[in-house]
């Protein structure tokens, strides 16, 4: 077996650039993710699968010098001017596509896109002087579970890297929700659905077959439907545990704009 001395997480991250302009709703948020990266071992390199890039096979940024993609709409102008000047990782990019190849995954190399929202804003907070090489791999269209199940296992060799992959993405993600009136029965749904997801990712009374299960049917799940009207900001986390193969090892909860959200994390 694998001795594992990467980290897995799957983080909430937020709404755009939100949590890097003050905003109080992001608050809380913030701190759990500053306080998980005081928590976590320092990594020699983060992998991003971000909620924010689907392509037709699987995509992977190889530039020793990535951009940054401000692919978000009808922020303030300084969002627009936030930097990460953090390097690529060409040779672990590399890596990844032997792997994703060997387990006969179609994917390419991305030399030209930027890090979008879903890499730049949480690492920003985590791990603000931006020294840590950092490559963004992309989902793959249509979003099936299976498919992200199966792309993390193809990636498990890296388990045995000192590395971070994150999934980056939301528990919580219907954008009418978010700026609606919040009723009774809105937080019964988000709540339902955070608890199911809770246990389906931690407890350990589970099977694997039984977790990959559920997730794969995370439709059926109480308020799935409400919480994610589309589910790209959920997928992310059925590659960490495609990876992962495990229940996780520690769970982070938080506010955000008036929703409860999860971070799950695999040590």
């Amino acid at each position: 077996m694998t001795e594992q001395k990467a980290t897995i997480t799957f983080l909430s991250h937020g709404g755009g650039p939100l949590p890097l302009l003050g905003d109080a709703a992001h608050q809380q948020m913030l701190e759990s993710l500053q306080s998980l990266a005081k928590e976590l071992p320092k990594p020699e390199a983060i992998i991003v699968f971000s909620a924010h890039w689907e392509a037709s096979e699987v995509s992977i940024t190889s530039s020793q010098i990535p951009s940054l993609y401000y692919d978000y709409y009808g922020f303030p102008e300084e969002s627009y001017h936030i930097q990460y000047p953090v390097p690529g990782n060409p040779k672990l990019a590399a890596r990844i596509q032997s792997l994703l190849e060997a387990k006969k995954v179609a994917c390419h190399m991305e030399d030209n896109r930027g890090l979008d929202h879903g890499v730049f804003v949480p690492l920003k907070i985590m791990y603000p002087d931006a020294d840590i090489p950092t490559i963004q791999i992309s989902l793959i269209n249509g979003l099936d579970p299976a498919d992200h199940i199966k792309l993390g296992r193809a990636l498990r060799a890296l388990l045995s890297d000192n590395v971070l992959i994150i999934g980056s993405g939301f528990s919580f993600h219907n954008l009418k929700a978010f700026f609606g009136a919040s009723d009774q029965q809105s937080r019964l749904l988000n709540e339902s659905f955070d608890e199911w997801l809770t246990e389906t990712c931690m407890s350990a009374s589970l099977h694997e077959f039984e977790r990959a299960e559920r997730l794969m049917e995370w439709q059926n799940a109480p308020g799935a439907l409400y919480c994610h009207p589309r589910e790209e900001h959920l997928i992310p986390l059925h590659i960490c545990y495609g990876l992962a193969q495990k229940p996780a090892s520690k769970r982070l909860s938080f506010d955000v704009m008036g929703k409860k959200a999860s971070c799950f994390i695999w040590f």
